[in-house]
């Protein structure tokens, strides 16, 4: 038998970060696209305006990469725990989860993952999150501060192999956090509704789906358990 229960998951915190840093990539990557194909795209008007508008995205993207780190090493101290897939996930947790999300779930079968405040992330989610939050954004940021300084760094870009090289790197770089955020949105879709993966960025918490075994009651941790009065938990 199947039935809900609600486990909160995403601090206040980390909600805001996430809407703040999805608005700036998709500033990031609707002004990089006028700025590579000015002739095609219009969306902000003047070429210049969307120069300016994209530095700006930036470096709020930046800053906000920055508190995310602070928050999940000094605040939370949990970004390996949550971060980092462990030996099992690497050995038969992504292998597992793939499976879920290609073939059981348009069965109807049960997420192999439960959500809990410690293991928020499947291990398909963990592997992805890991390359894109910290190697892939922050090779992104760096190109991009490069960028912002042409002029007084043009003897490095030389030693770099000229500034086309660090522009197409750079280019190449948000085209695969751009195809990351597509493939993001589609499997946020594959909750038991799907609108699920969604409301905990709104309200933190998540509706997880438990199955009782043979009528014994099979539970996650309950909301009273896992948001102690007046503290967020990670």
């Amino acid at each position: 038998m199947r039935h809900n229960e609600m486990v909160y998951v995403t601090p206040l915190p980390v909600r805001i970060w996430h809407w703040l840093n999805a608005f700036g990539i998709v500033t990031l990557c609707i002004t990089g696209l006028q700025i590579r194909f000015p002739d095609y795209i219009t969306v902000f008007g003047a070429y210049k305006a969307a120069i300016r508008l994209h530095n700006t995205a930036g470096t709020v993207v930046s800053v906000s990469y920055t508190l995310w780190i602070f928050y999940y090493l000094f605040v939370a101290r949990s970004l390996i725990k949550l971060y980092v897939p462990t030996l099992d996930d690497l050995k038969t947790g992504i292998f597992r989860q793939a499976y879920f999300y290609f073939l059981t779930y348009f069965l109807g079968k049960p997420n192999p993952h439960h959500t809990t405040p410690d293991s928020k992330f499947n291990p398909m989610q963990k592997a992805a999150y890991l390359v894109i939050m910290l190697v892939l954004l922050p090779l992104v940021i760096v190109s991009g501060i490069l960028l912002m300084y042409v002029a007084p760094l043009r003897e490095l870009f030389m030693l770099l192999g000229g500034i086309k090289i660090l522009v197409g790197s750079h280019f190449l770089l948000a085209c695969c956090f751009t195809a990351f955020l597509f493939v993001h949105i589609y499997l946020a879709t594959l909750g038991h509704t799907p609108l699920a993966h969604f409301k905990p960025m709104w309200n933190g918490w998540e509706e997880e789906e438990v199955i009782d075994d043979e009528g014994t009651e099979t539970t996650v941790a309950s909301a009273s358990d896992t948001k102690p009065a007046g503290k967020d938990v990670i």
